[in-house]
């Protein structure tokens, strides 16, 4: 082999690692640059056009929980918001994207998760529109908040502003079944809000507590999302949902309609 040769190969070669390099530098700071539709395989986010297109479907969950020897997701009916925020992250420095459309179907889920995921709209700094489809409840109303504009039906289920940790306690049944729990703890309330031993009051106060603190966080970001005064919205806050037409009335929602008003308004702004 002559040396121009050799020296053409070994040229070639060391774009290919400058490029690997490259790619590699920027995979690890956590810049997205979703550009072919493989790009986002697996993920609840695609293009359409020029507007990035995200879905809320399901429970609000912080990560994906394979089942053990398979592919498939334990809880399929979910959204997590790790997938979630690297799609908006992506659609934030894509420069071909002009806005982001989420599509929500949610009852709620995790409020960290959902917290995640109305912090990552925040910081877009494109505009972003939420579609209700059936219904945005809790942490699904919660991300929906975060958005530049709200459309949904005159049929969907909107709100419930609130916080619950409600469970099944089984320790009657055990009794009646002749189980009997042995409790083996090093702290007090270590075995809080186990399913199998009664809740005390002191383990009630506890749990109050935390629950009154994440619902006076809710109200907040609710009011301050949606500019609309706190007191208004601690009266709204109350658990209870209400339906498109009801929600325009009390701000919780800008508009009746669905894909293509929130199209429209996104072509006008």
């Amino acid at each position: 082999m002559d040396k121009q040769k050799i020296k053409k190969i070994l040229k070639i070669a060391l774009i290919v690692f400058v490029i690997l390099t490259a790619l590699a530098f920027w995979a690890e700071k956590g810049l997205y640059f979703l550009e072919d539709e493989d790009d986002y395989a697996g993920l609840p986010c695609y293009e359409y056009g020029d507007i990035g297109i995200i879905e809320i479907k399901g429970e609000i969950v912080p990560y994906v929980v394979y089942a053990s020897d398979s592919q498939e997701p334990e809880n399929p009916d979910s959204v997590s918001s790790e997938d979630v925020v690297y799609c908006l992250d992506g659609f934030k420095e894509n420069g071909d994207i002009k806005a982001v459309v989420l599509e929500i179907n949610s009852y709620g889920g995790s409020p960290v998760a959902s917290e995640e995921i109305m912090n990552a709209i925040q910081r877009l700094n494109k505009p972003s529109v939420a579609v209700i489809r059936e219904s945005a409840i809790s942490g699904g109303y919660l991300i929906a908040s975060a958005t530049d504009r709200i459309f949904a039906s005159e049929l969907s289920d909107i709100g419930s502003i609130g916080v619950t940790m409600s469970y099944l306690d089984y320790s009657k049944q055990n009794s009646r079944d002749g189980i009997t729990y042995n409790e083996l703890s090093s702290a007090k309330f270590k075995n809080t809000g186990d399913y199998d031993k009664p809740l005390t009051a002191e383990e009630k106060e506890l749990l109050m507590r935390d629950i009154n603190i994440l619902h006076e966080a809710f109200i907040k970001n609710i009011s301050n999302n949606r500019r609309l005064d706190i007191e208004k919205v601690g009266k709204l806050a109350d658990g209870s949902s209400m339906l498109g037409q009801m929600a325009k009335e009390n701000g919780l929602i800008d508009e009746i309609g669905g894909f293509d008003e929130a199209e429209n308004w996104v072509m006008a702004n």
